[in-house]
């Protein structure tokens, strides 16, 4: 009797408002070859979101027990706020032969890189920084002072962009969702090395306007 495939852990990782959740989200709805890993986080739920869908949202100490425990394949702690991927649901996903989907920041990226190296790590990017800065804005999730910590955290996270597998552009939802699907299904390219280069450098660029509040 054979046993089922072990799939591959995806990791969709991206500077805020750049449309990784969505794209996810997309991804395990459209059929049965994504299933979504709810992340653990300390911080407080958003408009809409539910406990064990979107997140298990807990308190800072029972966060900490399960680190000590051994619970989380990454965690990281951003903006104040802890963030992990319970261990148990890559193992749960994987023997199942369905892909477990991790959104996750560019910290637990690099641990999941160390953890579970078999994984295929996808860095999302906006399309360009005037995109960028209006999605985070159009959210209403964050103060202006929280849009302007998240965008200078994001200059510092493009640097890690060369330690991913694939790089893909988030300009049109459909074809992004699409795109990532083939890449894990089938192999497909992401970026090529130079228009990636190209498109960071440009973001760099957009970013630094932004935050100098040059036009």
């Amino acid at each position: 009797m054979n046993e089922p495939r072990r799939a591959r852990p995806v990791v969709l990782a991206a500077p805020s408002g750049a449309g990784k959740t969505t794209i996810a989200r997309r991804l395990v709805d459209s059929g049965d070859d994504f299933v979504f890993s709810v992340s653990a986080t300390t911080r407080a739920p958003r408009k809409g979101e539910r406990d064990g869908i979107d997140y298990v949202f807990t308190n800072r100490e029972r966060f900490l027990e399960m680190v000590g425990h051994g619970e989380f394949a990454e965690w990281a702690e951003v903006h104040g706020r802890l963030y992990g991927t319970p261990l148990r649901n890559l193992v749960e996903a994987a023997e199942t032969g369905v892909h477990p989907l991790l959104d996750i920041d560019v910290q637990g990226a690099r641990q999941i890189r160390e953890s579970v190296p078999e994984a295929l790590l996808v860095f999302v990017l906006p399309p360009s920084g005037e995109a960028w800065v209006d999605r985070l804005r159009g959210r209403g999730t964050e103060d202006d002072d929280e849009v302007t910590l998240r965008l200078e955290t994001a200059a510092a996270e493009l640097d890690a962009v060369r330690g991913f597998d694939v790089v893909v552009v988030n300009d049109d939802l459909d074809e992004t969702v699409d795109r990532v699907r083939a890449i894990v299904l089938s192999g497909a390219p992401g970026l090529e090395t130079d228009e990636r280069d190209r498109r960071v450098e440009g973001l760099r660029a957009d970013l630094a306007r932004t935050l100098t509040g040059r036009t």
